[in-house]
């Protein structure tokens, strides 16, 4: 069965693509020739990954997924949440999303966070919600050369070292996105 994951972002189908199964062939959206960007638009990480795999659906009817992560930090009451991506404006990068929180977090002491990644698949045109968590705390400054977005500032609980100095299949044993991914996984093997 072909699944396509709704993402142009290259770094997510690199970390979920060893946890989906021989069964199912995983596309891209470059597989479909579809480059634009998916609007999110909506004021939930569940609402944007339903609106982004209703984006694809809609137009190839094709079976697919798709997921919003964000990483929320208490002291920041949920910040940057639905906004993770964009947090430093339209046009950001990576460096500029750590770059705030780090400026906003300077002197907090109190520095609980965590990533949660919330996917929607459309399966025979019914949808269905699986989510993954993982709590851990804002480090003070970058550490690490891996993995992609606020990983070089987060370290999850019980563990002495950044998302961003795992290895993938590390990160993918108790990433958000892996739980998620693996409950996905799950179900479309017992589906």
């Amino acid at each position: 069965m072909e699944l396509v994951f709704a993402t142009n972002n290259t770094h997510k189908i690199k970390e979920i693509s060893p946890l989906i199964t021989n069964s199912f062939r995983l596309l891209s959206l470059s597989d479909l020739n579809f480059f634009e960007d998916i609007p999110e638009t909506q004021a939930t990480l569940q609402g944007n990954a339903s609106q982004k795999s209703h984006y694809i659906f809609d137009r190839y009817a094709i079976n697919c997924f798709a997921d919003d992560t964000g990483l929320e930090i208490e002291a920041l009451n949920g910040e940057p949440g639905v906004y993770s991506a964009r947090y430093a404006g339209e046009g950001c990068n990576f460096q500029d999303n750590i770059d705030k929180v780090l400026l906003k977090m300077q002197g907090i002491t109190h520095r609980n966070a965590r990533f949660r990644t919330v996917i929607s698949l459309l399966l025979d045109g019914k949808e269905y919600f699986f989510e993954g968590f993982v709590n851990g705390k804002i480090l003070t400054e970058k550490h690490g050369n891996d993995g992609f977005g606020y990983d070089p500032i987060f370290m999850p609980d019980n563990y002495t070292i950044s998302f961003a100095e795992m290895t993938l299949e590390e990160k993918n044993k108790i990433s958000h996105r892996g739980m998620a991914v693996r409950k996905l996984a799950a179900f479309l093997n017992n589906g």
